[in-house]
C-alpha cells in the first residue's frame, strides 16, 4: 500500500483486514485486526505517537472509539504507553505479569524512567494467561506467554493464517531483543523452543522487518540466545574465580 512519497501510507495490510502501522521510532510496530465482531489493536506505541497513530487509523476507516480491545504484548512503554488513551471505550488486556507493573507504574521494570516514554496511569482491564484464546469473529488469537525480554512477555497466534505477532520475544533475522530489567536469559530459550513448536508461516514482530522464514529465524534466534548464555555463565565463573583469589 505504497503511494507518492507525498501520499506515503505508513501502514500495511498483511491479510484482509489485519494492518501493521509502522513503527514511529523509538516505538513499536502497532498492529490492527478489524474483526467481523471486534477491532482489536495488538500495541499501542509510546504516548507522545498517539496523534499519529489516531491519523494513521484515521486513514483505515477507523476511529479511537472504534476499538474494542486493546492487547499489550509486554509491560515496556514503548509498546504500552499510549494506552490509556484507548481506555474509554476499549478493553486493555496484557499478561497478569505485565498488567501487575504497569498498574503499580513500576517504573524500573517498565521503562518509563525514559523521558519520551513517561506515561501516566493505564489500567488494565484483563489479565490474561499462557492459554486464552479471543475469538474476534473472523480471526482468533491464542495468547502464548513468552518470558525472556520480560517477566510479561506474550504472543498472539492466528492459527488459520499461520501468523504470530512476536511483540519483542522474537523479531527478523533471529536478532535477540535485550533482556529487560524482569526478564531471563533461561526463560528466553525456553520460550524460543515452545514457538518453534508451532506452524507458523509469518512472524510479525514489535520492530523491524516481517519474517517470511519463521522457522529459520527462530532457529538462529535459539542458537544466539545458547551463545549469550554460555559467555554469561564464564563470565560469572571468572567473577566467582577472581573473588576466591588470594590478595
Amino acid at each position: 500500500m505504497q503511494g507518492t512519497n507525498s501520499e506515503r501510507k505508513h501502514f500495511i495490510e498483511l491479510r484482509p483486514g489485519i494492518y501493521q502501522i509502522y513503527n514511529i521510532k523509538p516505538g513499536s510496530h502497532v498492529y490492527l485486526l478489524k474483526g467481523t465482531d471486534k477491532n482489536v489493536l495488538i500495541d499501542s506505541g509510546i504516548v507522545s505517537n498517539y496523534p499519529v497513530l489516531k491519523e494513521y487509523l484515521s486513514q483505515i476507516g477507523l476511529r479511537p472509539e472504534d476499538i474494542n480491545l486493546m492487547i499489550l504484548t509486554h509491560e515496556h512503554m514503548d509498546h504500552a504507553g499510549a494506552a490509556g488513551f484507548f481506555s474509554k471505550s476499549a478493553i486493555i488486556a496484557a499478561h497478569r505479569n505485565a498488567a501487575n507493573k504497569i498498574e503499580l507504574q513500576d517504573e524500573f521494570v517498565t521503562l518509563q524512567g525514559v523521558q519520551e516514554w513517561r506515561a501516566g496511569s493505564i489500567k488494565v482491564d484483563l489479565w490474561l494467561e499462557d492459554g486464552n484464546y479471543i475469538d474476534i469473529g473472523n480471526y482468533q488469537l491464542l495468547v502464548i506467554h513468552t518470558p525472556g525480554h520480560s517477566s510479561g512477555c506474550i504472543c498472539l497466534y492466528e492459527p488459520s493464517q499461520r501468523a504470530l505477532f512476536s511483540g519483542d520475544t522474537v523479531f527478523s533475522g533471529g536478532t535477540l531483543s535485550n533482556i529487560g530489567p524482569s526478564g531471563n536469559i533461561s526463560d528466553y530459550m525456553h520460550s524460543i523452543r515452545h514457538l518453534n513448536t508451532l506452524r507458523i508461516d509469518e512472524l510479525y514482530p514489535g520492530h523491524g522487518k516481517i519474517s517470511k522464514e519463521p522457522e529459520k529465524d527462530m532457529n538462529k534466534a535459539l542458537q544466539y540466545a545458547m551463545s549469550l548464555f554460555e559467555d554469561s555463565k564464564l563470565l560469572f565463573q571468572a567473577l566467582a574465580a577472581r573473588k576466591q583469589a588470594p590478595p
